[in-house]
């Protein structure tokens, strides 16, 4: 059984008596870090130079920080009121700052979006990778401690817990240690507000070395909360919906186009009808693929899952179950609500939802025929920076070798969308940004860094349509691309191709692809709006109603 502390300094005598100095310490991704644990052997390291601390981790968690004094006004006491109890993470001001200890180096292989941009420590010391692959790169480093915050359960007299948001990789490790290939301490820390979810994650306490659980290291979960859903965001998720196959599969990422997306099929679902003119109004001349409700339902197999499918089970499409689960995930973050909604589900709700290691979410292998017979007619649905007219697409980082975030599990989908019969990658973008005042085309003839190569090409998705770019020669692509091109871009765009000697000289972009403004998304989403179709927050907020009212201003101050 594993011993109790009640003090993280007492653990972190345990670590170093039981291992050794030289720490090879795995952190999971984002929720799942023991912050109280972490920041002990952060300080005991710091202290004592003799200590050789490796981090290894992914999706380090900050509090938001107001950039402006307008937000710092306003925005203070929000971000006190959502963030204030979570405990700092103890590494990330002196990395931010370029000053660790020469004893402690921290290395991840997937970024809060942007927020590690120009810090030079930070950027050296990321590793790039597939989900798929970190596992093995953890034991190939000597991986020898693994920090975890756990659910805690009393089930008849015996004391189980939960990898609850983090059996990614977590469990893929422990694979291998049970077949020998991999020997690591695995030491919990307790928090009450985690959801106990179903699964393998569920494991008795001799899997533990050690269990911090104490009243004084009990925490707020980090819980960011949603942000408001635009027209063009709503246009591009409208569209992914569109070509969702009733009776498939579906695999959706964080962020406003996956609540677009999910609101979107609940429209299409319970309001059919309003689907359908909606879709009209967005493409006028072109007929969306997928329009039915869910009959018979969909079956959801993702990385991670967010509050957006809790809205799909509620709504009755997430109901096609596979061995009686109609979810299953490898890890999760989001709003408090949605973790308070996790924690109250009733027991036979939650049974149909499991957590899993990445391996299973994200390859084939490993009980491959039962997975291809369970993943038909999947949409792999996940969100791009960029696009160049030939198919290939930017979604981690910059051609200065700059990381935004990671590769994370998008190859993977990508891949398994060319594998599985049926199957399909969806990579949505929009199809301009911008850049202080200056408007720029997220589409691009070429781009010095690629995330998903063009001969992995499938479907691109902008708020102006679907580019469906599988299997076609280069012109076509192009063309393709072209058609869902912001229109005040198409001209330079089609001449860089046409220079290129990629595209005819006579080509021509079609008129119905000429009317690609925003202004045209704006009024076709309207009426919708009104209706109260597509809220703001489809899936609720977590802001207060005065809260609410300040985003526009703080939102136009940046």
């Amino acid at each position: 059984m594993p011993k109790q502390f009640s003090d993280p300094e007492a653990v972190v005598d345990e670590i170093i008596g039981d291992v050794g100095k030289n720490l090879v310490v795995g952190l999971p991704l984002g929720l799942g870090k023991a912050n109280h644990i972490v920041n002990a052997l952060y300080a005991r390291a710091a202290a004592d130079a003799s200590i050789r601390l490796t981090l290894f981790s992914a999706l380090t968690l900050e509090k938001p920080k107001p950039g402006s004094f307008l937000e710092s006004r306003f925005a203070g006491p929000l971000i006190e009121r959502l963030f204030g109890g979570y405990p700092d993470l103890a590494y990330v001001a002196p990395l931010r700052a370029g000053r660790l200890p020469p004893n402690v180096e921290v290395l991840e292989f997937f970024f809060l979006a942007g927020r590690w941009l120009h810090v030079p420590f930070a950027q050296q010391h990321y590793i790039s990778g597939n989900y798929t692959h970190v596992a093995s790169y953890l034991l190939a480093r000597g991986l020898n401690v693994v920090l975890q915050l756990v659910a805690k359960r009393v089930v008849d007299g015996q004391t189980r817990y939960s990898l609850s948001c983090n059996t990614d990789i977590t469990l893929d490790i422990m694979g291998a240690r049970n077949e020998g290939r991999a020997n690591f301490k695995l030491i919990a820390q307790v928090n009450s507000e985690l959801p106990f979810m179903p699964g393998p994650g569920d494991l008795p306490a001799q899997e533990f070395s050690a269990v911090l659980d104490s009243p004084a290291t009990q925490f707020p979960l980090f819980a960011p909360p949603a942000e408001p859903v635009s027209d063009t965001r709503y246009a591009i998720g409208l569209h992914a919906a569109s070509l969702v196959r009733d009776g498939g599969t579906l695999q959706i990422g964080i962020g406003q186009v996956s609540d677009a997306l999910a609101q979107g099929l609940i429209v299409r679902h319970r309001s059919n009808g309003q689907f359908r003119e909606i879709m009209a109004r967005l493409s006028p001349d072109i007929a969306p693929r997928e329009t039915s409700a869910f009959d018979k339902g969909l079956y959801g197999v993702s990385e991670m899952i967010f509050e957006a499918f809790i809205g799909l089970i509620e709504a009755g499409i997430l109901k096609r179950a596979v061995d009686g689960v109609i979810l299953h995930g490898a890890f999760f973050v989001g709003p408090k609500k949605f973790y308070r909604a996790l924690r109250e589900m009733k027991p036979e709700e939650i049974s149909r939802m499991r957590m899993m290691p990445v391996s299973f979410t994200n390859a084939l292998y490993g009980d491959e025929e039962a997975k291809r017979k369970a993943r038909r007619d999947a949409r792999f649905v996940n969100n791009a920076m960029m696009a160049t007219l030939m198919g290939a697409a930017v979604s981690d980082g910059l051609e200065s070798g700059q990381v935004i975030s990671g590769v994370g599990g998008q190859y993977n989908f990508v891949a398994q969308a060319f594998e599985l019969e049926g199957a399909r990658a969806l990579l949505t973008l929009e199809a301009s940004r911008f850049a202080g005042r200056r408007v720029l085309s997220n589409i691009r003839w070429s781009y010095g860094h690629e995330t998903i190569p063009r001969h992995l090409r499938d479907v691109f998705i902008t708020e102006y349509g679907v580019a469906d770019v599988r299997g076609k020669s280069d012109a076509d692509v192009i063309a393709a691309m072209l058609s869902i091109a912001d229109s005040r871009f198409q001209d330079e765009l089609a001449r860089q191709a046409k220079d290129a000697g990629k595209l005819p000289k006579g080509f021509a972009i079609p008129a119905a692809h000429r009317e690609n403004f925003p202004e045209r998304i704006a009024a076709a989403i309207k009426p919708a709006r009104e209706a109260g179709l597509l809220p703001s927050f489809p899936f609720g907020s977590d802001f207060t109603a005065d809260e609410l009212r300040l985003i526009p201003a703080l939102t136009s101050a940046r």
